[in-house]
């Protein structure tokens, strides 16, 4: 049986995690029945629960996520900002275009398209506090809506991605919730409490995406209803979130790099080029200006909105928008925090900090004031008010009133449509992807019926929430859903910080640890080692000499560690590679193991460039990789004696590591 027969006859049919997949969706099929069935009843309970999140809890999702942000900023200034996601050795597996594109379409690109008019028109004709559509009001509005979409929506996801890419990449856990909590409460995480965790980040991840389908929808139906008179209705919107939930499972089909990946770069180029229009349609200099004052009134603020719950003014206005924003963000964590994750691996923590925090949020000011001041200039300047009556009567067609006013109106209105259509498709493909992972326990290559279920599910539930009570619904299942998962994000900070300072005590250790003297490495001759640093050896020298010079030297380490009485095993891999683990029960295990790696022939014998010569010509190292990962230096040639000294050097670092620990 060839290799590709074999892995297709393994390829399961279902691969899920029992308790996370059924439980799952056996409460949402329940809450869609519910809505559905007693239409009033939930429009009623919906109603209360957002107001009793708003009045009673309100403080804590603003003292969360305050905390958020202080958490990834801090943690990336710090010397914990230097470890990658995974191995020591590892690289990135996309390029920052990939990477920035598939970030922001999977972060928030639906509810741009439909606030990036809406919100700044509504602060200014009614602002929180203060005398509506003043120009204090248009200054007020624009900080606010900076302040929804910056830096703390952002922090949001991060927590979640950089906890799970860090668990997943660096210390081989699951790709799921419950993997953060490992530092925490250890291998309970594959019990009840694991499967609870995970259950609550799908249910949250379903209902915030489906509210983000939920705004897409109503937005597509609105710029139907102004290009082709296709008339407003919940009906419409169904059968909409039908039709393009049925092109998503095709994107979902595909899979991330042949689906996600391309469908986010056409979002980018699309939004880029939406952006780039409305630049130079509407008033530019004007645009720029307020571009530069309202970066730095959202900056010398931000302290002062991140802890604002108008205690002295109280309004029930910030139930409606920032604690919805909050919820919304947290809800949505789970999805694109774990979507992050999958498309991170082999950044450093800051790398990853910064770019996810500072580079989504440059372009997300530059539409919010490109967008927002255009429809005030409009207002404020122009004199064109109907747009904020427009914008009163009904957000979903603000964009769309709002591009009356530009040139080319109807084709920027089909731009936008179509616009709206990807970004809804890459939310329910991507969506529908990471919820997928977290019910089959972390398992990435799952069966494509699954994925797909997924995002039926989720197009399910976005349209039992219009069905039930539009708008409002959206914001409360919201809310309500971000509250368990906003509890397990603070133990995710907990549990990273607590993993973070191992991993950084460790990496002392190895690196400054005093260890006994040792002889030298080798007896070679100063000739015999210059022939050995010139020499390429092949694949098949390297293999030979593990076998014949390493592995003697592993297996009589762990048959002098076995006599101490320790629980030493070695062991040879496919690849070649060989290895020997010594395991410290509750305390972390030591692993010291050589492994062929190839590299490409230097320029100097590169003599025929042809790709079938360069692959031929490749030579390769005898490497030493520890539990860390690759440590980039070569053994090829040494003494049995030799190699043996070098374990017992790592293994007495690590037993220095250990005792630091303790």
């Amino acid at each position: 049986m060839t290799e590709q027969s074999a892995s297709s006859a393994r390829s399961p049919r279902i691969l899920m995690n029992p308790p996370v997949f059924i439980t799952s969706a056996v409460l949402t099929l329940a809450f869609v029945l519910f809505a559905a069935i007693f239409t009033e009843t939930a429009g009623t309970v919906f109603s209360a629960v957002q107001g009793w999140i708003s009045d009673s809890v309100g403080w804590f999702y603003v003292l969360a996520v305050a905390g958020f942000v202080v958490f990834m900023i801090g943690v990336a200034v710090s010397s914990y900002g230097n470890i990658k996601l995974g191995p020591d050795h590892s690289q990135p597996d996309y390029s920052y275009a990939s990477w920035f594109a598939m970030l922001f379409s999977a972060g928030m690109g639906i509810g741009l398209m439909f606030f990036g008019v809406a919100e700044p028109v509504m602060h200014y004709v009614s602002p929180p506090v203060g005398d509506p559509e003043t120009v204090e009001a248009a200054r007020q509005s624009m900080r606010i809506t900076f302040f929804h979409w910056g830096v703390h929506a952002w922090a949001i996801y991060a927590v979640v991605a950089l906890s799970l890419a860090y668990f997943a990449f660096r210390h081989n856990l699951p790709l799921t919730i419950r993997s953060s909590l490992y530092p925490l409460i250890g291998d309970r995480i594959h019990g009840g409490i694991g499967h609870t965790v995970d259950t609550f980040a799908v249910l949250g991840t379903i209902f915030g995406v489906a509210t983000s389908l939920g705004f897409g929808v109503i937005q597509i139906n609105s710029g139907l209803n102004y290009l082709f008179d296709i008339p407003n209705a919940v009906s419409v919107q169904v059968i909409l979130i039908v039709v393009i939930t049925a092109i998503a499972t095709l994107s979902v089909g595909l899979g991330l790099d042949g689906g996600i990946r391309r469908i986010s770069v056409l979002n980018m180029i699309l939004a880029v080029g939406l952006l780039a229009f409305v630049l130079v349609a509407g008033p530019t200099v004007y645009l720029l200006q307020t571009l530069v004052q309202n970066t730095g009134n959202y900056v010398s603020n931000l302290f002062a909105m991140t802890f604002n719950l108008y205690a002295y003014e109280p309004t029930s206005w910030i139930g409606g928008w920032t604690l919805f924003y909050w919820g919304w963000w947290i809800a949505w964590a789970p999805f694109v925090g774990m979507f992050i994750a999958r498309v991170s691996r082999g950044r450093t923590i800051r790398e990853f900090t910064f770019g996810v925090l500072l580079v989504p949020v440059g372009f997300t000011i530059m539409w919010m004031t490109f967008f927002g001041n255009t429809a005030l200039h409009m207002i404020m300047v122009q004199g064109i008010t109907e747009l904020s009556d427009a914008v009163a009567a009904d957000t979903s067609v603000a964009l769309f009133q709002f591009f009356e006013h530009l040139p080319l109106s109807s084709i920027m209105a089909l731009v936008a449509t179509l616009l709206v259509v990807t970004f809804f498709v890459t939310s329910s493909d991507s969506g529908s992807l990471v919820v997928d992972i977290l019910t089959s326990g972390g398992k990435e290559e799952s069966p494509t019926w699954q994925r797909i279920f997924w995002a039926v599910i989720e197009g399910i539930v976005a349209a039992a929430l219009l069905i039930a009570g539009g708008l409002a619904a959206l914001q409360t299942a919201t809310i309500a859903s971000a509250l368990p998962f906003t509890i397990i994000m603070c133990f995710m900070c907990w549990g990273l910080l607590r993993a973070l300072r191992i991993d950084t005590m460790k990496r002392i250790s190895l690196r400054e640890a005093r260890v006994s003297p040792i002889g030298p490495h080798s007896p070679l001759t100063w000739q015999s080692r210059l022939r050995a640093i010139v020499h390429q050896p092949r694949r098949n020298e390297v293999l030979r000499y593990i076998q014949e010079a390493v592995k003697p030297a592993l297996e009589a380490v762990a048959e002098e560690l076995r006599k101490q009485n320790l629980d030493a095993q070695t062991g040879l891999g496919e690849d070649g590679r060989c290895w020997v683990e010594v395991r410290h029960g509750d305390e972390i295990d030591f692993f010291y193991s050589v492994r062929p790696r190839a590299y490409e022939p230097p320029t100097f014998v590169m003599r025929d460039t042809r790709a079938q010569r360069a692959e031929a010509l490749k030579y390769y190292h005898a490497e030493v990789h520890l539990s860390e990962g690759g440590q980039d230096y070569d053994v090829m040639g040494w003494s049995k004696d030799a190699i043996i000294n070098d374990v017992l050097e790592h293994y007495e670092r690590h037993m220095h590591f250990l005792s630091a620990v303790r």
